[in-house]
């Protein structure tokens, strides 16, 4: 069987990941709608060796769609998903649009792909953070429940999207020439420094970033005691979003059981070499679909602690990758 797709927002950073991951995977695609704003509208993007048009997005862009992939921001998510879920399409939402609400599962398929059952017509792809950490504790949560997480990000230009990852560049060259460059898509300068995550802080002292995490862990796992305490940074990197994990496990399993469920868990890589110094690097996951984890040890400061560090592509498994194992699951 053949299904029509369409994708909304199909000229940002994750619109055209979601273009190359449908292609690269041979979704069987029957008809393919693009749908972005009206400065988008004329562009031609290549799919299956044609070139389609992008339409501009409207209340009856989703006529005889069956899937529906959101990836335009929350805004447009609230305003059209539901159009389109009347319409007769399944929608796999990218933005935080439906992510907490109680009747959209919001789903990993290598961890809760049961969830996906429970859908009424709206199902969330969650946080890029999030959907990185989880893919790599999943394989300690198999061996025993992670009662806390401590975890630090760095994360890269292309959450913030496609014209953040051209700022990135600009400022970069800009700072290599000695010529003055005024951020304007980002609030702080990028090249050679580094920042706390550019969200909304809370009462709390957490960001909208780091709120995610703590929450949407929370859902996916169905387990609202998980301990979770995040610190969102960007940093100076074009694409791939890195981790730096502690856990405190409710009992602690031996290194080599640890490292089998490690080997034995689909959607990981394990880069743990430590002659070479070789662990994790944003620039080999680049492009990847697995999450690259290593740096594999106890925790010397926590009972039952293991530390790990991971990478993953944030725009294919953080975000574009896993919406089509959504609808592949489907």
């Amino acid at each position: 069987m053949k299904y029509r797709v369409a994708i909304v927002g199909a000229t940002g950073a994750v619109g055209l990941e979601l273009l190359r991951v449908l292609e690269e995977r041979r979704f069987p695609v029957r008809a393919l709608r693009l749908l972005a704003s009206e400065r988008s509208v004329g562009k031609r993007l290549e799919f299956g060796g044609e070139a389609i048009p992008v339409e501009p997005l409207r209340a009856d862009s989703f006529e005889g769609i069956d899937i529906a992939f959101f990836s335009a921001g929350g805004a447009r998510s609230k305003e059209f998903a539901p159009r389109a879920v009347q319409a007769g399409a399944i929608v796999i939402d990218n933005s935080s649009a439906f992510r907490m609400d109680p009747e959209t599962p919001l789903v990993i398929p290598e961890i809760n792909p049961e969830a996906i059952a429970q859908h009424r017509g709206i199902i969330a792809n969650p946080n890029c953070s999030t959907i990185i950490m989880l893919m790599a504790l999943e394989p300690l949560r198999r061996l025993t429940r992670i009662r806390r997480i401590i975890v630090s990000t760095y994360q890269a230009a292309s959450g913030a999207g496609a014209q953040a990852m051209q700022e990135l560049l600009d400022a970069t060259r800009a700072y290599l020439h000695g010529e003055p460059f005024e951020p304007k898509v980002l609030p702080h300068p990028y090249a050679f420094n580094l920042f706390s995550h550019n969200s909304t802080i809370g009462e709390d002292g957490y960001n909208e970033e780091e709120r995610k995490m703590i929450l949407e862990t929370r859902k996916i796992w169905g387990d609202a005691a998980v301990a979770v305490s995040p610190t969102c940074v960007r940093v100076p990197v074009l694409r791939a979003h890195s981790e730096s994990i502690v856990v405190e496990l409710e009992t602690r399993p031996s290194l080599d059981a640890i490292y089998e469920s490690y080997r034995a868990f689909e959607g990981v890589m394990l880069v743990d070499d430590w002659e070479r110094n070789h662990f994790p690097m944003p620039i080999e996951a680049t492009g990847r679909d697995a999450v690259l984890v290593g740096r594999i040890r106890y925790d010397a400061g926590i009972p039952n602690g293991v530390a790990l560090f991971a990478c993953g592509d944030q725009l294919r498994k953080g975000a574009a990758l896993n919406a089509v194992q959504i609808a592949e699951r489907l």
